[in-house]
């Protein structure tokens, strides 16, 4: 009796988990080294899964409910385990716990500043900020690329590993959807929902995880764009300038200012005359009002004489209307073509119009 009492108590015969922490994303059960018996019940709660897992191969994956563990349940194991005749002596394996519910409120955002190329102020440096919601959907790849063979892995340790990841996938998701800068700065919830669709592609092949919410709280550019843009929100609030001058002529009148009717007519006659010329001024800060006041960055081709065929990262940041900095970035990284003629670069003007095309 002493006997039998002491081989049960190597056995495993209930294999159950009750997360009350919040913050696990995988707990492997502790086995203490015994058995798993023929028979024994396995509890799988809601917002679980679990895995098996023998000798580093993916055994059979279970859901929500009560299980007893039989040959039926266990095709997997009973293939890996070399099993002819069916499941009947006990056997070791690693029990994962995967916790299937939405974790919310997750931060990201970006260390350094991110280069984009855009359609109104050329090449740009943001740097971005936000939070994400998700779940696990494909247990067995999340185990594979993301917890290992941890066995508590937590949400702080998901965070540290995945924080870089979400801001790569973003980088590549805003490049592809090529957002103007003007609507990352003023539209942040449409683009989260925006870029939704190609993030999740992508972490759900790599990760197994699905984003359920991607939240931009906050893009931020460099203190010069930021003031094009200032500029362009100013333009817009005037809107049409002939009649804004016309309005404010007519309020000086209103209030009795010119010094008589024969004053108020000259500075009427002044106004408009004013209005006119400012009007019909080519490039003039009143020009038509469909040419933005930000000008485009100047063609190769507007370089004057004396630069000759080779450019100086210098010349070049003046043609893309960046700094020097940006210009050897872009050369390093591959996506504008340089020689090196000793100890500098130089770029040909066909290579700095192909990078301009591109």
């Amino acid at each position: 009796m002493g006997l039998m009492n002491f081989i049960k108590s190597q056995l495993l015969e209930i294999i159950e988990w009750t997360d009350d922490s919040r913050d696990t994303l995988v707990y492997r059960f502790p086995d203490d080294d015994k058995e798993i018996k023929r028979g024994a019940q396995l509890i799988v709660r809601e917002s679980q899964t679990v895995q098996f897992i023998y000798l580093g191969q993916f055994g059979d994956t279970f859901g929500p409910g009560k299980h007893t563990l039989v040959t039926d349940n266990i095709p997997v194991l009973c293939r890996l385990q070399g099993w002819k005749y069916g499941f009947e002596s006990p056997f070791k394996a690693d029990v994962y716990y995967v916790n299937t519910r939405l974790f919310t409120g997750n931060k990201w955002g970006t260390s350094n500043p991110i280069m984009l190329r855009d359609q109104d102020f050329g090449i740009v440096r943001a740097r971005a900020f936000g939070t994400y919601d998700f779940k696990i959907i494909d247990v067995r790849k999340f185990i594979k690329e993301v917890s290992g063979s941890d066995q508590h892995f937590r949400l702080d340790e998901f965070a540290d590993t995945m924080r870089s990841r979400i801001v790569s996938i973003f980088t590549d998701a805003l490049a592809t959807a090529k957002v103007p800068v003007l609507d990352l700065a003023s539209r942040y919830m449409e683009m989260g929902d925006a870029l939704l669709p190609l993030i999740n592609p992508v972490v759900a092949e790599k990760y197994g995880l699905e984003i359920s919410s991607f939240i931009v709280e906050n893009v931020s550019v460099p203190p010069e764009v930021e003031a094009a843009i200032d500029k362009r929100s100013s333009m817009g609030a005037i809107g049409n300038l002939n009649d804004y001058v016309k309005f404010q002529m007519a309020e000086g009148l209103g209030n009795g200012q010119g010094g008589g009717p024969g004053g108020a007519a000259a500075e009427i006659a002044m106004g408009f005359g004013m209005a006119q010329q400012l009007m019909n001024q080519p490039g003039g800060i009143l020009g038509p009002q469909s040419t933005p006041p930000v000008a485009p960055p100047p063609l190769p081709g507007s370089l004057p004489a004396s630069s000759g065929e080779l450019l100086s990262p210098a010349d070049a940041a003046r043609v893309l209307n960046v700094t020097e900095a940006d210009v050897m970035s872009a050369i390093q990284e591959g996506s504008l073509k340089a020689k090196k003629i000793g100890a500098a670069f130089r770029i040909t003007r066909a290579s700095l119009d192909e990078f301009l095309k591109s």
